[in-house]
Protein backbone atom coordinates (compact mmCIF):
# COMPACT_ATOMS: atom_id res chain seq x y z
CA UNK A 1 0.00 0.00 0.00
CA UNK A 2 1.22 3.47 -0.88
CA UNK A 3 2.08 5.87 1.91
CA UNK A 4 -0.10 8.87 2.63
CA UNK A 5 2.79 11.16 1.72
CA UNK A 6 3.18 9.47 -1.66
CA UNK A 7 -0.56 9.71 -2.38
CA UNK A 8 -0.54 13.40 -1.45
CA UNK A 9 2.44 14.01 -3.74
CA UNK A 10 0.80 12.21 -6.67
CA UNK A 11 -2.54 14.00 -6.21
CA UNK A 12 -0.84 17.38 -5.84
CA UNK A 13 1.12 16.85 -9.05
CA UNK A 14 -1.99 15.65 -10.90
CA UNK A 15 -4.08 18.63 -9.76
CA UNK A 16 -1.32 21.14 -10.50
CA UNK A 17 -0.97 19.88 -14.06
CA UNK A 18 -4.73 20.16 -14.61
CA UNK A 19 -4.66 23.73 -13.25
CA UNK A 20 -1.81 24.64 -15.62
CA UNK A 21 -3.76 23.19 -18.54
CA UNK A 22 -6.40 25.88 -17.96
CA UNK A 23 -4.00 28.39 -19.49
CA UNK A 24 -3.63 26.43 -22.72
CA UNK A 25 -5.74 26.84 -25.85
CA UNK A 26 -8.98 24.86 -25.51
CA UNK A 27 -8.00 22.12 -27.96
CA UNK A 28 -4.72 21.50 -26.17
CA UNK A 29 -6.38 21.68 -22.75
CA UNK A 30 -8.93 19.03 -23.67
CA UNK A 31 -6.29 16.77 -25.20
CA UNK A 32 -3.86 17.32 -22.31
CA UNK A 33 -6.45 16.75 -19.60
CA UNK A 34 -7.55 13.47 -21.13
CA UNK A 35 -3.97 12.30 -21.62
CA UNK A 36 -2.98 13.14 -18.02
CA UNK A 37 -6.05 11.38 -16.62
CA UNK A 38 -5.40 8.29 -18.73
CA UNK A 39 -1.70 8.13 -17.85
CA UNK A 40 -2.19 8.56 -14.10
CA UNK A 41 -4.95 5.95 -14.16
CA UNK A 42 -2.86 3.55 -16.27
CA UNK A 43 0.09 3.81 -13.86
CA UNK A 44 -1.91 3.49 -10.66
CA UNK A 45 -0.45 0.06 -9.88
CA UNK A 46 3.05 0.54 -11.27
CA UNK A 47 6.11 -0.89 -9.56
CA UNK A 48 8.11 1.40 -7.23
CA UNK A 49 10.85 1.75 -9.87
CA UNK A 50 8.34 2.71 -12.55
CA UNK A 51 6.66 5.15 -10.17
CA UNK A 52 9.97 6.91 -9.55
CA UNK A 53 10.52 7.46 -13.30
CA UNK A 54 6.83 8.32 -13.86
CA UNK A 55 6.83 10.99 -11.15
CA UNK A 56 10.16 12.49 -12.28
CA UNK A 57 8.94 12.83 -15.87
CA UNK A 58 5.59 14.36 -14.89
CA UNK A 59 7.35 16.76 -12.50
CA UNK A 60 9.58 17.87 -15.40
CA UNK A 61 6.45 18.36 -17.51
CA UNK A 62 4.83 20.43 -14.74
CA UNK A 63 7.93 22.60 -14.39
CA UNK A 64 8.24 23.15 -18.15
CA UNK A 65 4.55 23.93 -18.51
CA UNK A 66 4.60 26.29 -15.53
CA UNK A 67 7.50 28.21 -17.07
CA UNK A 68 5.71 28.40 -20.43
CA UNK A 69 2.45 29.53 -18.82
CA UNK A 70 4.24 32.26 -16.87
CA UNK A 71 5.95 33.43 -20.06
CA UNK A 72 2.64 33.43 -21.94
CA UNK A 73 0.78 35.30 -19.20
CA UNK A 74 3.66 37.71 -18.52
CA UNK A 75 4.28 38.25 -22.20
CA UNK A 76 8.06 38.04 -21.84
CA UNK A 77 9.68 37.42 -25.17
CA UNK A 78 6.44 37.16 -27.13
CA UNK A 79 5.11 39.45 -29.81
CA UNK A 80 1.65 41.02 -29.43
CA UNK A 81 -1.00 38.83 -31.02
CA UNK A 82 1.38 35.87 -31.24
CA UNK A 83 -0.09 32.64 -29.91
CA UNK A 84 2.04 31.18 -27.08
CA UNK A 85 3.74 27.86 -27.67
CA UNK A 86 3.58 24.95 -25.28
CA UNK A 87 5.68 21.81 -25.08
CA UNK A 88 9.22 20.93 -26.07
CA UNK A 89 11.00 18.74 -28.58
CA UNK A 90 12.27 15.31 -27.59
CA UNK A 91 15.95 14.60 -28.14
CA UNK A 92 17.13 11.52 -30.00
CA UNK A 93 18.42 10.19 -26.68
CA UNK A 94 14.96 10.54 -25.10
CA UNK A 95 13.33 8.84 -28.08
CA UNK A 96 15.76 5.91 -27.88
CA UNK A 97 14.71 5.25 -24.28
CA UNK A 98 11.00 4.98 -25.11
CA UNK A 99 9.33 1.58 -25.24
CA UNK A 100 7.44 0.60 -28.40
CA UNK A 101 4.09 1.24 -26.67
CA UNK A 102 5.23 4.73 -25.68
CA UNK A 103 6.33 5.52 -29.23
CA UNK A 104 2.86 4.47 -30.43
CA UNK A 105 1.18 6.67 -27.82
CA UNK A 106 3.41 9.58 -28.75
CA UNK A 107 2.56 9.14 -32.43
CA UNK A 108 -1.19 9.02 -31.69
CA UNK A 109 -0.86 12.12 -29.52
CA UNK A 110 1.00 13.93 -32.31
CA UNK A 111 -1.70 13.00 -34.83
CA UNK A 112 -4.45 14.22 -32.50
CA UNK A 113 -2.64 17.47 -31.68
CA UNK A 114 -1.99 18.32 -35.32
CA UNK A 115 -5.43 17.49 -36.75
CA UNK A 116 -6.61 20.25 -39.07
CA UNK A 117 -10.24 19.94 -37.98
CA UNK A 118 -11.58 19.47 -34.50
CA UNK A 119 -12.88 16.11 -33.50
CA UNK A 120 -15.03 17.71 -30.82
CA UNK A 121 -16.79 21.04 -30.69
CA UNK A 122 -15.22 22.40 -27.52
CA UNK A 123 -16.90 25.42 -26.02
CA UNK A 124 -15.03 27.82 -23.78
CA UNK A 125 -16.89 27.95 -20.46
CA UNK A 126 -14.83 30.84 -19.18
CA UNK A 127 -16.72 34.08 -18.49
Amino acid sequence: MASVTHLFRVRSLYKRILVLHRFMPLELKALGDQYVKDEFRRNKNASPEEVKVFMAEWEKYRDTLQTQVLEAVGGSGSSPGKRPTFGSALSEEQLRHLQDEQVGQLYELMLEATKPSRQFDIQDERP
